[in-house]
């Protein structure tokens, strides 16, 4: 497996999307909720929230020869780069697509001289707090999710650099 690693282009915005809605549908289903529906005004407001972030290039793609694998959203802050989101195409899910992206997205934080790297996940999520646990990260704090969209405990986690 030979991947590409690059910031997303405008015009791949569907493929990402679907890439990261395969991969967090049982997920969010997990988590006792669905995706908003398109047409919804909450749909309306992702997207547009999405478009803004592929026209910063605050998204990156994996690819396998021209085919995305594996997306990462990401918001730029003072002193650290947040993933927002870190999906893998599920009929590659388990074949380090993910683990490769989090490299780089260390390289990306590192190159531009920040000092970490932030995420959450749902704390039900034991495979994924496993797998940041392996690449540095540690858990800082638990609490209920910002947005109040479910009742599930999210598990915050940082890695200095």
């Amino acid at each position: 497996m030979v991947l590409t690693f690059r910031t997303a282009m405008l015009s791949e915005g569907e493929e990402v999307a679907r890439v990261i809605r395969a991969a967090f549908t049982p997920y969010v289903r997990a988590l006792g909720r669905e995706f908003p529906a398109d047409g919804s005004a909450e749909y309306a407001e992702e997207s547009e929230r999405f478009a803004a972030e592929l026209e910063r290039g605050d998204v990156y793609v994996a690819l396998d020869d021209e085919r995305i694998v594996g997306a990462v959203r990401t918001k730029p802050k003072e002193k650290d780069l947040y993933i927002h989101t870190i999906a893998v195409d599920p009929a590659r899910q388990g074949t380090g697509v993910g683990s490769w992206l989090l490299q780089r997205i260390d390289e990306v934080a590192r190159a531009r001289g920040l000092g970490g790297l932030s995420l959450e996940t749902a704390e039900m999520a034991v495979a994924n707090i496993r797998l940041y646990q392996r690449y540095g990260f540690e858990i800082v704090s638990r609490g209920p999710p910002d947005h109040g969209l479910d009742p599930h405990i999210r598990v915050y986690m940082a890695k200095s650099l």
